[in-house]
């Protein structure tokens, strides 16, 4: 069972904060063990509206376990995870709604295409007149000439764009981000960082990782924290 108790503090990587002001993302001793192995070691976090924050670390330093926790796709060993306030695992139908996760490796419905997936996407969210926004990504990200083709005929960078733009075609208060630069040709590289700045300067609270320390560095981060054997070190 998950500790879900909930404690405040001033820190600004802790689960809360001093002027009392809900985090759009929370966890407060959020870990994960495999048997003997722990992956993530008992951790509090907070991201606030607007913040971008960027999380380096080497490969298999628990990145992507952190965000596979934060984004309820792998039950934590101990804690809990707020979005916007609601509870990952006790509200979670509100929880996801405001949370969108744009994983290393994408899946797909392999009976979809990529159009139908965005018509998907957008009713399940109850967007309207999504049309005219996913044709401009569709546009931007190279993928308009695709818009009919289904999943296994996608090269690998065509998929995580597609991903890029399904968490982009909705509304997200709080958007994560597995290694998002992984196949990514500079074009879209530079697309992605005025994406991610335009979503944050619009009160999105981003968390994405990455070893790629130049699109680290080239992000406008709010804050950089670091994953190495499996603890998360708030800077």
């Amino acid at each position: 069972m998950h500790d879900r108790a909930v404690t405040g503090s001033s820190d600004s990587g802790s689960s809360g904060n001093a002027l009392g002001v809900t985090p759009a993302l929370a966890a407060h001793n959020l870990s994960r063990r495999y048997g003997d192995f722990q992956a993530l070691a008992p951790t509090d976090l907070a991201v606030q509206p607007g913040e971008l924050v960027v999380v380096t670390g080497p490969n298999g330093s628990g990145k992507t376990t952190l965000l596979l926790c934060l984004s309820g796709l792998l039950p934590p060993s101990t804690g809990m995870v707020r979005v916007s306030g609601y509870d990952l695992y006790d509200d979670e139908p509100e929880a996801k709604r405001r949370l969108a996760f744009v994983p290393d490796v994408p899946r797909f419905y392999a009976s979809l295409s990529v159009w139908e997936h965005i018509q998907f996407i957008a009713l399940a969210h109850e967007v309207t007149g999504y049309e005219e926004k996913a044709g401009h990504l569709l546009h931007e990200l190279g993928l308009w000439r695709a818009r009919h083709l289904f999943p296994h005929a996608l090269s690998r960078g065509m998929r995580l764009k597609l991903a890029l733009l399904l968490a982009l075609v909705r509304p997200c208060t709080v958007l994560l981000l597995d290694e998002p630069t992984s196949a990514l040709d500079p074009e879209s590289m530079t697309l992605l960082q005025e994406k991610l700045s335009a979503l944050s300067a619009g009160g999105a609270a981003i968390l994405l990782t990455t070893h790629d320390t130049a699109f680290a560095a080239s992000v406008a981060a709010t804050k950089q924290w670091r994953v190495e054997d499996g603890r998360l070190i708030l800077a």
